[in-house]
């Protein structure tokens, strides 16, 4: 065994000794390749993906969760400064399940759940009364973290104690909550106003005004979003519902000019004035029912209709008596004659309107639409094919119609007449670059990778072929070197005093009597020589 070691061992050096340096190099840099091109398709197709399996973890949260990965040896990182743990994708699932399972993570908070499966005779009042102070918080904290914006909440709140006497008022409550947001979210009026309700409710005696909610950022938050601390607050809020609005009018015209000219080929940018001057008004109006005729409903109608016929008596009865006037004339008769009178009394009702108004928290007083479309047609290797002018003015005639109806609904009539042509601008220009995003492919072994390896591989099994037969041609060699030496090899003579001559040819006597072939092959190099 071990002589055949050493020959393989000479073998191998003799055949690497005879290779030149090129040789020898692409050899090293071929087996080198092999195993990086090995060792890297190796690891693209083991390694696993890491996926987020929690988020925001406490660091006892997370320690439950070590521990429970490790006793599986499941692989797992740790990130965000240890608050979130990333396993293999294919396992997040079960592991939601299974840990779920078994109440991890637990974050030691009390929630109402404790009092169903924790429930004694021997807790106090005092003890009852605490755990179900922090249960409520705890579940204030919960229906916050649902919230869209909210990441974490912590709630604080200071119940009062239960009066002794009757004739004492009860206190009221009061809370403080930290909300955990989320990077540049901005919560709406709404919103805020439905946070301070929620708490209120959830809580006995405890008034909005009670109830302070601030931020990470020691920012605060007030039931009015609109006078919320500090100048910066208001100043926030203008400028997001700026960029909203340009954003919704961008978002609708990208969408709708790039089904028309495809989107890599239109760019639109928007800018606008927006007015947050709010006005608050009450309106008492007076109006008829019937508008038309500027008539009322009526309500009570009186007509008086008097006629009377005949002929009126003048004077009267000559006074004769006691109590008569002396020479007062008497009745003489008159002429006839005919009276009426006709009187109609109607009471309408008018409609009394009262209108409180509150005018919108803000109006879109200016706009500005910006459009630049892209007029290359073809791009190939004879030249660049552009946009004729006809074709620019029928794009631009199209694209100028959608941007009027848009302005001239966007702005508030109220700030005047609107001429759309004057708010808008489209221009045409070569494109640099691709404006779209492009998508991220999905990681793979790219092609070239396999025939790489393939090339490298028939590379190596030719060397390998190659230096099985210049080794099986130096055995070859290497035996018949053997086998001369062996035929010319001179046989043990006897320990005898003879002459050198005699010796000799005793030698050569013996040597063509067994190996003619070899004596003969022998007397030719002989002859050869001289």
């Amino acid at each position: 065994m071990k002589e055949t070691i050493m020959n393989w061992k000479e073998t191998t050096s003799a055949f690497w000794s005879k290779r030149s340096t090129s040789q020898k190099s692409i050899f090293i840099g071929s087996i080198l390749i092999v195993i990086l091109l090995i060792a890297g398709i190796t690891f693209m197709t083991t390694n696993s993906k890491l996926v987020p399996l929690y988020n925001n973890l406490s660091l006892q949260e997370v320690g439950q969760i070590k521990t429970e990965l490790d006793s599986r040896r499941i692989q797992y990182e740790l990130e965000d400064g240890g608050t979130t743990i990333t396993v293999p994708e294919q396992q997040v699932d079960s592991l939601l399940v299974d840990l779920a399972g078994q109440g991890i993570p637990n974050s030691g908070n009390i929630d109402y759940s404790f009092f169903s499966e924790n429930a004694s005779w021997g807790i106090t009042d005092n003890e009852f009364s605490i755990m179900k102070l922090d249960a409520m918080q705890t579940e204030l904290g919960n229906l916050m973290q649902g919230i869209e914006g909210i990441e974490n909440a912590k709630v604080m709140i200071n119940m009062p104690k239960d009066p002794v006497f009757v004739s004492e008022s009860t206190q009221e409550a009061s809370a403080s909550i930290v909300l955990s947001t989320q990077p540049g979210y901005q919560f709406q009026g709404n919103q805020i106003e439905s946070l301070y309700h929620l708490v209120s409710k959830a809580v006995p005696n405890l008034p909005p005004d009670n109830i302070v909610i601030m931020n990470q950022f020691f920012e605060y938050f007030d039931r009015n979003a609109h006078t919320a601390q500090g100048t910066q607050d208001a100043h926030s809020y203008q400028q997001s519902v700026k960029k909203d609005v340009e954003r919704d009018i961008q978002r609708r015209l990208q969408q709708m000019l790039g089904a028309m000219v495809g989107m890599e080929n239109v760019i639109v940018s928007v800018t606008s004035d927006v007015d947050f001057t709010q006005e608050n008004r009450i309106e008492e109006l007076v109006e008829p029912v019937d508008l038309e005729n500027m008539e009322g409903l009526p309500v009570s109608i009186e007509t008086i209709h008097e006629t009377y016929s005949g002929n009126p008596v003048i004077g009267g009865i000559e006074g004769t008596g006691e109590g008569d006037i002396a020479n007062y004339p008497g009745a003489v008769e008159g002429e006839g004659g005919e009276y009426e009178l006709v009187k109609e009394t109607i009471n309408n009702e008018f409609n009394r309107i009262r209108k409180e108004i509150v005018e919108s928290p803000y109006k879109v007083r200016d706009l500005g639409i910006q459009v630049a479309v892209n007029n290359v047609i073809d791009s190939t290797e004879d030249g660049i094919q552009y946009l004729t002018q006809q074709d620019e003015n029928a794009v631009e005639a199209g694209i100028a119609s959608i941007l009027n109806s848009i302005v001239g609904t966007s702005i508030d009539k109220e700030y005047g007449e609107v001429i759309p042509e004057e708010k808008i601008s489209i221009v045409f220009q070569e494109f640099a670059g691709d404006t779209a995003i492009p998508e991220q492919p999905a990681p793979v072994i790219p092609l070239w990778m396999y025939i790489a390896g393939a090339v490298l591989l028939i590379i190596i099994i030719t060397l390998v072929v190659l230096l099985i037969r210049n080794r099986n041609e130096e055995e070859e060699i290497v035996e018949e070197t053997i086998t001369a030496q062996t035929t010319t090899e001179v046989p043990d003579m006897p320990d005898n005093e003879q002459s050198e001559s005699v010796i000799r040819r005793k030698q050569l006597e013996k040597i063509a009597k067994d190996k003619p072939e070899d004596f003969a092959k022998l007397l030719r190099s002989w002859i050869g020589e001289d």
